[in-house]
């Protein structure tokens, strides 16, 4: 039987999402957490990976087995060997054909960020932070030049394993709530630090060190070098894959709903 899992968890204290030698990442966490529950070990496939202090609102993982377990039981069961920082939202059992990578139609990211003179506090590390008031429409026209398929070089991390540069930008919405920015990304897919890359860019353009046609150029050129520095993963958010509506996939938990802006449609 297939299993899906939507999961949210704060990313500072994990190493990112994959599995990793140390076991300190959400991946190792999370299946430490199912295999005690299930008394069995579990791997999990998830929608996509993150970095390491990237936060997840609904990650998609599936697993396959024989365990016979109601949906209100893996989550709640589950949860009870997880940390405090880490939450399974919902279950579902979808077809076998169904796989959270290779069938997610897109994903989301979304970007908190305060603007204020002084460094977030109780905030810190669940938001990024500015001093210099940006300007909206300045942003706004820099990310129109982003949007489209194109090759996203000058975005990528030396350390990206992606079989390909290319990928295909959907929609790009900045909003302002009181002093906190929100900066929503919706692509195919993204590539390793493509989000914090295009962040550290836009903030350029917003605070007046860069023009918004800067961007064009950095793009066109396919050379990180050009690109401003990667922003921090503070205020980063992995918003969640989506699919075919076929497969019942949940686009919206509730760990979303503290988040200021905009809330995916179910």
């Amino acid at each position: 039987m297939r299993v899906a899992l939507g999961v949210s968890f704060r990313g500072q204290a994990y190493h990112g999402w994959q599995s990793q030698a140390d076991r300190q990442t959400v991946q190792d966490a999370l299946e430490r957490g199912l295999s005690q529950f299930a008394a069995a070990p579990l791997r999990t496939i998830c929608a996509g990976r993150t970095d390491s202090g990237v936060h997840g609102l609904n990650q998609v993982v599936h697993f396959d087995t024989d365990i016979s377990r109601d949906a209100s039981s893996w989550v709640r069961g589950s949860n009870r060997y997880l940390p405090p920082d880490i939450a399974i939202q919902w279950c579902v059992f979808p077809p076998d054909d169904f796989h959270a990578r290779f069938a997610a139609r897109g994903r989301r990211y979304a970007y908190l960020l305060l603007e204020s003179a002084v460094r977030p506090a109780i905030e810190s590390g669940a938001v990024g932070w500015v001093f210099r008031p940006l300007d909206v429409e300045k942003m706004r026209a820099a990310a129109e030049l982003l949007l489209g398929e194109h090759d996203f070089s000058s975005f990528r991390s030396s350390e990206c394993q992606a079989a390909s540069p290319v990928k295909t930008i959907r929609a790009i919405e900045i909003s302002r709530h009181g002093a906190y920015w929100r900066f929503d990304f919706d692509a195919s897919a993204f590539l390793h630090h493509m989000v914090r890359n295009l962040m550290g860019c836009l903030i350029a353009v917003g605070n007046g060190s860069r023009s918004s046609d800067w961007l064009a150029t950095v793009l066109a050129a396919c050379d990180r070098r050009l690109a401003a520095p990667t922003f921090p993963p503070d205020g980063l958010y992995f918003v969640g894959p989506y699919y075919d509506p076929g497969f019942q996939i949940p686009e919206h938990c509730s760990a979303m709903d503290w988040l200021p802006g905009p809330k995916p449609a179910l």
